[in-house]
Protein backbone atom coordinates (compact mmCIF):
# COMPACT_ATOMS: atom_id res chain seq x y z
CA UNK A 1 0.00 0.00 0.00
CA UNK A 2 1.48 3.37 -0.94
CA UNK A 3 2.06 5.33 1.97
CA UNK A 4 1.63 9.07 2.87
CA UNK A 5 4.99 10.30 1.92
CA UNK A 6 4.45 8.72 -1.42
CA UNK A 7 0.98 9.88 -2.25
CA UNK A 8 1.83 13.34 -1.00
CA UNK A 9 4.46 13.48 -3.32
CA UNK A 10 2.70 11.84 -6.11
CA UNK A 11 2.06 14.55 -8.75
CA UNK A 12 -1.48 15.71 -9.43
CA UNK A 13 -3.08 14.66 -13.36
CA UNK A 14 -3.68 17.38 -15.07
CA UNK A 15 -6.42 16.31 -16.08
CA UNK A 16 -8.43 16.05 -13.59
CA UNK A 17 -10.39 19.27 -12.66
CA UNK A 18 -9.73 22.31 -11.05
CA UNK A 19 -12.06 21.10 -7.84
CA UNK A 20 -10.60 17.67 -7.60
CA UNK A 21 -7.16 19.40 -8.05
CA UNK A 22 -8.26 21.48 -4.80
CA UNK A 23 -9.33 18.15 -2.98
CA UNK A 24 -6.52 17.08 -3.44
CA UNK A 25 -4.55 19.62 -2.27
CA UNK A 26 -7.09 19.76 0.63
CA UNK A 27 -6.22 16.40 1.54
CA UNK A 28 -2.82 16.55 1.30
CA UNK A 29 -2.65 19.58 4.16
CA UNK A 30 -4.75 17.08 6.53
CA UNK A 31 -2.55 14.32 5.80
CA UNK A 32 0.89 16.35 6.67
CA UNK A 33 -0.21 17.80 10.13
CA UNK A 34 2.53 20.04 9.21
CA UNK A 35 1.88 24.58 10.47
CA UNK A 36 4.53 26.86 9.66
CA UNK A 37 5.66 30.18 11.23
CA UNK A 38 6.06 32.74 9.38
CA UNK A 39 6.52 37.07 9.45
CA UNK A 40 5.52 38.83 6.54
CA UNK A 41 8.74 41.21 5.99
CA UNK A 42 7.05 44.40 6.17
CA UNK A 43 9.79 46.00 8.32
CA UNK A 44 12.40 43.51 6.78
CA UNK A 45 15.74 45.27 5.42
CA UNK A 46 19.84 45.51 6.40
CA UNK A 47 19.90 48.01 8.95
CA UNK A 48 23.20 46.53 10.91
CA UNK A 49 25.83 43.75 10.12
CA UNK A 50 25.79 40.95 12.14
CA UNK A 51 26.54 38.05 9.70
CA UNK A 52 28.96 38.28 6.55
CA UNK A 53 26.19 38.19 4.20
CA UNK A 54 25.09 41.42 5.86
CA UNK A 55 28.55 43.00 4.97
CA UNK A 56 28.02 46.38 2.85
CA UNK A 57 23.94 45.37 1.87
CA UNK A 58 22.79 47.70 4.59
CA UNK A 59 20.23 50.03 2.63
CA UNK A 60 20.51 47.91 -0.27
CA UNK A 61 16.95 45.90 0.08
CA UNK A 62 14.13 46.15 -2.64
CA UNK A 63 11.41 46.15 -0.33
CA UNK A 64 8.51 45.32 -3.30
CA UNK A 65 10.91 42.83 -4.25
CA UNK A 66 11.44 40.73 -0.49
CA UNK A 67 7.34 40.58 -0.60
CA UNK A 68 6.98 39.13 -3.92
CA UNK A 69 10.00 36.54 -2.95
CA UNK A 70 8.34 36.00 0.40
CA UNK A 71 4.66 35.73 -0.89
CA UNK A 72 5.66 32.95 -3.46
CA UNK A 73 7.41 31.07 -0.64
CA UNK A 74 4.32 31.39 1.37
CA UNK A 75 1.99 30.16 -1.40
CA UNK A 76 3.74 27.58 -2.26
CA UNK A 77 4.19 26.05 1.58
CA UNK A 78 0.30 26.74 1.92
CA UNK A 79 -0.58 23.93 -0.17
CA UNK A 80 1.26 21.62 1.97
CA UNK A 81 0.64 23.06 5.36
CA UNK A 82 -1.07 25.68 7.67
CA UNK A 83 0.34 28.95 7.82
CA UNK A 84 0.50 30.76 10.95
CA UNK A 85 1.67 34.30 11.16
CA UNK A 86 3.22 36.33 13.82
CA UNK A 87 3.08 39.94 13.74
CA UNK A 88 5.90 42.20 12.14
CA UNK A 89 6.90 44.68 14.67
CA UNK A 90 8.92 47.84 13.38
CA UNK A 91 12.55 48.06 14.14
CA UNK A 92 13.00 44.57 13.91
CA UNK A 93 14.01 43.62 10.01
CA UNK A 94 15.27 40.18 11.27
CA UNK A 95 11.94 39.14 12.72
CA UNK A 96 11.27 37.68 9.28
CA UNK A 97 13.38 34.82 10.11
CA UNK A 98 10.94 33.14 11.99
CA UNK A 99 13.21 29.96 12.44
CA UNK A 100 15.72 31.76 14.86
CA UNK A 101 12.52 32.34 16.87
CA UNK A 102 12.89 29.33 19.46
CA UNK A 103 13.11 25.55 18.91
CA UNK A 104 9.46 23.40 19.49
CA UNK A 105 9.21 19.97 20.32
CA UNK A 106 5.99 18.43 20.68
CA UNK A 107 4.10 21.28 22.93
CA UNK A 108 7.15 22.85 24.62
CA UNK A 109 9.01 25.38 23.04
CA UNK A 110 12.29 27.18 24.35
CA UNK A 111 12.30 30.88 23.16
CA UNK A 112 15.77 31.94 21.91
CA UNK A 113 18.31 33.86 23.61
CA UNK A 114 19.88 35.70 20.68
CA UNK A 115 23.38 36.98 20.77
CA UNK A 116 23.06 39.77 18.87
CA UNK A 117 21.82 43.09 20.72
CA UNK A 118 20.01 44.03 17.55
CA UNK A 119 17.97 40.69 17.97
CA UNK A 120 17.08 40.64 21.14
CA UNK A 121 14.16 42.71 21.39
CA UNK A 122 12.44 39.71 19.67
CA UNK A 123 12.61 37.13 22.33
CA UNK A 124 9.69 39.08 23.89
CA UNK A 125 7.59 38.93 20.50
CA UNK A 126 8.16 35.61 20.10
CA UNK A 127 7.69 34.67 23.64
CA UNK A 128 4.33 36.68 23.77
CA UNK A 129 3.23 34.56 20.52
CA UNK A 130 3.89 31.04 21.81
CA UNK A 131 1.97 31.54 25.40
CA UNK A 132 -0.84 33.01 23.03
CA UNK A 133 -1.13 29.79 20.73
CA UNK A 134 -0.94 27.35 23.74
CA UNK A 135 2.63 26.20 23.66
CA UNK A 136 4.66 25.82 27.00
CA UNK A 137 7.65 27.60 26.98
CA UNK A 138 10.06 26.20 28.74
CA UNK A 139 12.92 28.14 31.02
CA UNK A 140 16.27 29.08 29.13
CA UNK A 141 19.23 30.55 31.59
CA UNK A 142 19.52 34.01 30.39
CA UNK A 143 23.55 33.91 29.80
CA UNK A 144 23.59 30.82 27.11
CA UNK A 145 22.84 31.93 23.82
CA UNK A 146 20.56 30.23 21.73
CA UNK A 147 19.09 30.73 18.46
CA UNK A 148 16.32 28.41 18.12
CA UNK A 149 15.61 26.45 15.18
CA UNK A 150 18.35 28.04 13.37
CA UNK A 151 21.01 26.02 15.60
CA UNK A 152 18.67 22.82 16.71
CA UNK A 153 17.47 21.01 13.81
CA UNK A 154 14.76 17.68 14.50
CA UNK A 155 16.22 14.57 12.82
CA UNK A 156 13.27 13.12 10.97
CA UNK A 157 14.19 9.31 11.70
CA UNK A 158 16.01 9.36 14.85
CA UNK A 159 15.00 10.56 18.41
CA UNK A 160 17.52 12.81 18.29
CA UNK A 161 18.40 16.62 17.83
CA UNK A 162 21.58 18.06 15.63
CA UNK A 163 22.95 21.07 17.59
CA UNK A 164 25.06 23.98 16.07
CA UNK A 165 27.28 26.31 18.28
CA UNK A 166 30.34 28.14 17.98
CA UNK A 167 28.95 31.93 16.18
CA UNK A 168 25.22 32.29 17.68
CA UNK A 169 24.53 29.39 19.95
CA UNK A 170 26.79 28.98 23.10
CA UNK A 171 28.62 25.23 23.71
CA UNK A 172 26.41 24.75 26.58
CA UNK A 173 22.88 24.58 24.74
CA UNK A 174 23.17 20.92 23.07
CA UNK A 175 23.67 20.04 27.00
CA UNK A 176 20.96 22.21 27.92
CA UNK A 177 18.53 20.68 25.15
CA UNK A 178 19.04 16.89 25.79
CA UNK A 179 18.17 17.44 29.40
CA UNK A 180 14.70 19.71 29.13
CA UNK A 181 13.57 17.32 26.52
CA UNK A 182 14.91 13.94 26.98
CA UNK A 183 16.81 13.62 23.42
CA UNK A 184 20.03 12.90 22.70
CA UNK A 185 21.35 16.02 21.71
CA UNK A 186 24.12 15.77 18.94
CA UNK A 187 26.92 19.17 18.96
CA UNK A 188 27.83 20.41 15.73
CA UNK A 189 30.87 22.89 15.51
CA UNK A 190 30.49 25.02 13.05
CA UNK A 191 33.96 26.98 11.89
CA UNK A 192 32.78 29.18 8.39
CA UNK A 193 31.37 32.13 9.29
CA UNK A 194 29.52 32.20 5.91
CA UNK A 195 27.35 29.26 7.33
CA UNK A 196 26.61 30.99 10.92
CA UNK A 197 23.32 29.06 12.23
CA UNK A 198 23.51 24.84 11.80
CA UNK A 199 20.85 25.35 9.27
CA UNK A 200 22.45 27.44 6.54
CA UNK A 201 24.52 24.09 6.14
CA UNK A 202 22.54 21.28 7.27
CA UNK A 203 18.81 19.95 6.74
CA UNK A 204 17.43 16.66 8.05
CA UNK A 205 15.06 15.20 5.29
CA UNK A 206 12.12 12.73 5.37
CA UNK A 207 12.95 9.23 5.89
CA UNK A 208 16.37 9.77 7.64
CA UNK A 209 17.83 11.45 4.53
CA UNK A 210 20.65 14.76 5.77
CA UNK A 211 21.44 17.42 3.10
CA UNK A 212 24.77 19.47 3.97
CA UNK A 213 28.04 20.68 3.79
CA UNK A 214 30.71 18.84 5.26
CA UNK A 215 33.39 22.15 5.60
CA UNK A 216 31.11 23.98 7.43
CA UNK A 217 31.58 21.66 10.52
CA UNK A 218 34.92 20.61 12.60
CA UNK A 219 36.66 17.08 11.95
CA UNK A 220 35.39 15.75 15.24
CA UNK A 221 31.45 16.88 13.78
CA UNK A 222 32.07 15.66 10.71
CA UNK A 223 32.32 12.70 12.31
CA UNK A 224 29.47 12.60 14.59
CA UNK A 225 27.31 13.14 11.57
CA UNK A 226 28.57 10.17 9.92
CA UNK A 227 28.32 8.07 12.52
CA UNK A 228 24.60 8.63 13.11
CA UNK A 229 23.86 8.46 8.83
CA UNK A 230 24.70 6.15 7.10
CA UNK A 231 26.47 7.18 3.70
CA UNK A 232 23.83 6.03 1.56
CA UNK A 233 22.10 8.32 3.32
CA UNK A 234 24.22 11.68 3.88
CA UNK A 235 23.67 14.08 0.68
CA UNK A 236 26.72 15.95 0.55
CA UNK A 237 26.85 19.64 -1.32
CA UNK A 238 29.32 21.66 -2.72
CA UNK A 239 30.51 24.98 -1.99
CA UNK A 240 28.99 26.60 -4.64
CA UNK A 241 25.47 25.35 -3.73
CA UNK A 242 26.05 25.98 0.10
CA UNK A 243 26.26 29.41 -1.15
CA UNK A 244 23.26 29.28 -2.59
CA UNK A 245 21.34 28.34 0.85
CA UNK A 246 20.34 25.28 -0.66
CA UNK A 247 20.64 23.35 2.91
CA UNK A 248 18.73 26.34 4.21
CA UNK A 249 15.83 24.23 2.37
CA UNK A 250 12.23 23.04 3.87
CA UNK A 251 10.81 19.97 3.18
CA UNK A 252 7.29 19.08 3.25
CA UNK A 253 5.39 15.90 1.63
CA UNK A 254 8.66 14.99 -0.18
CA UNK A 255 8.90 18.21 -1.72
CA UNK A 256 11.88 20.30 -1.01
CA UNK A 257 11.31 24.45 -1.21
CA UNK A 258 15.00 26.07 -1.91
CA UNK A 259 16.44 29.03 -3.26
CA UNK A 260 18.53 27.46 -6.04
CA UNK A 261 20.59 24.23 -6.23
CA UNK A 262 22.64 23.47 -9.28
CA UNK A 263 21.21 20.63 -11.82
CA UNK A 264 23.56 17.63 -9.98
CA UNK A 265 21.89 18.30 -6.48
CA UNK A 266 18.56 18.80 -7.75
CA UNK A 267 19.46 14.97 -9.38
CA UNK A 268 20.44 13.70 -5.91
CA UNK A 269 17.69 14.87 -4.22
CA UNK A 270 15.04 13.34 -6.99
CA UNK A 271 17.49 10.20 -6.37
CA UNK A 272 17.10 10.10 -3.10
CA UNK A 273 12.64 10.54 -3.70
CA UNK A 274 12.52 14.13 -3.04
CA UNK A 275 11.06 16.67 -5.43
CA UNK A 276 13.08 20.13 -5.81
CA UNK A 277 11.21 23.27 -5.88
CA UNK A 278 13.00 26.40 -6.83
CA UNK A 279 11.59 29.36 -5.08
CA UNK A 280 14.21 32.61 -5.27
CA UNK A 281 14.77 34.61 -2.43
CA UNK A 282 17.86 36.44 -2.80
CA UNK A 283 16.66 39.12 -1.20
CA UNK A 284 16.57 37.52 1.99
CA UNK A 285 20.49 36.66 0.95
CA UNK A 286 21.37 40.48 1.57
CA UNK A 287 20.45 39.70 5.69
CA UNK A 288 22.03 35.88 5.58
CA UNK A 289 19.18 33.51 5.27
CA UNK A 290 16.41 31.78 2.86
CA UNK A 291 13.56 29.04 2.44
CA UNK A 292 14.46 27.70 6.25
CA UNK A 293 15.28 30.89 7.59
CA UNK A 294 11.94 32.16 6.97
CA UNK A 295 9.90 29.42 8.63
CA UNK A 296 9.62 27.47 11.98
CA UNK A 297 7.72 24.26 11.98
CA UNK A 298 5.30 24.01 14.52
CA UNK A 299 4.57 19.87 14.30
CA UNK A 300 7.06 17.41 14.71
CA UNK A 301 7.75 15.80 11.36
Amino acid sequence: MEDVHQMASRPIDERVSFEAKANIIRQRRLESAQRILMCAPDHFGVNYVINPWMENQIGQTDAALAREQWVNLQRLLALEGEIALVPPEPGLPDMVFTANGGMVVGNGVVVSRFRSDQRRSEERRFRLWFERAGFDVVDWPDEVHFEGAGDALLDRAQSLIWCGYGFRSSSEAPGLLEAIFNRRTVPLRLVDPRFYHLDTCLCPLADGWLMYYPPAFDTLSQEAIASYVEAKKRITVTEADALLFSCNAVELNGRVFMNGASAELQDKLRTAGFVPILTPLGEFFKAGGAAKCLTLKLVEK
